[in-house]
């Protein structure tokens, strides 16, 4: 693969992928929404591809399993796909290893993986004020229990403002 992804490189243009990762409510939508339009890349909301049986066990405090994700994470991966020749920031929990692998599977392109993190006081209280949003703060633990921290990523604090979370990453670029 990796003599593939060379002649890739040789013969066309390499696309980025910049992924945000983190457990729910630490900003993955909002800066991935406000970054891919400074960057004028393409946005994919991973929320956007829950299904409906996903959505309801959330919704009644259930949490996901790998078996849940697996659907999810091909579809983001097949969005990305057909996106494959566009810059594209994706926002998407990613909380294991193996999450991450399936999302970019078979994709040819510089990715760049930031983890958004932040204590879990703060998140919980951001997810409290965040209104109507299927993901309520009783789901968080179980979030930080599964979260696998790779050592290949860009870890961005969540403590400072939006505009300042998105200049790092756009430093760390």
């Amino acid at each position: 693969q990796i003599f593939l992804t060379l002649i890739y490189i040789r013969f066309n243009k390499m696309y980025n992928v910049i992924i945000l990762f983190g457990v729910s409510g630490c900003g993955k939508s909002l800066i991935g929404n406000q970054l891919s339009k400074d960057l004028q890349f393409e946005f994919i909301e991973g929320d956007d591809f829950h299904s409906n049986e996903n959505i309801k066990k959330m919704k009644n405090n259930i949490p996901l399993n790998d078996d849940d994700r697996e659907a999810w994470l091909d579809q983001i991966n097949n969005e990305l796909n057909k996106l494959k020749n566009k810059n594209v920031v994706i926002a998407c929990s990613a909380l294991k290893e193996g999450y991450r692998k399936r999302l970019v599977k078979g994709i040819v392109a510089k990715i760049d993986w930031f983890c958004l993190k932040g204590t879990f006081d703060l998140i919980e209280k951001r997810l409290d004020n965040r209104g109507n949003h299927y993901f309520k703060s009783t789901l968080l633990k179980s979030q930080f229990d599964t979260i696998e921290y790779p050592d290949y990523c860009t870890f961005i604090d969540i403590i400072e403002s939006p505009d300042k979370i998105i200049e790092r990453i756009k430093s760390a670029l």
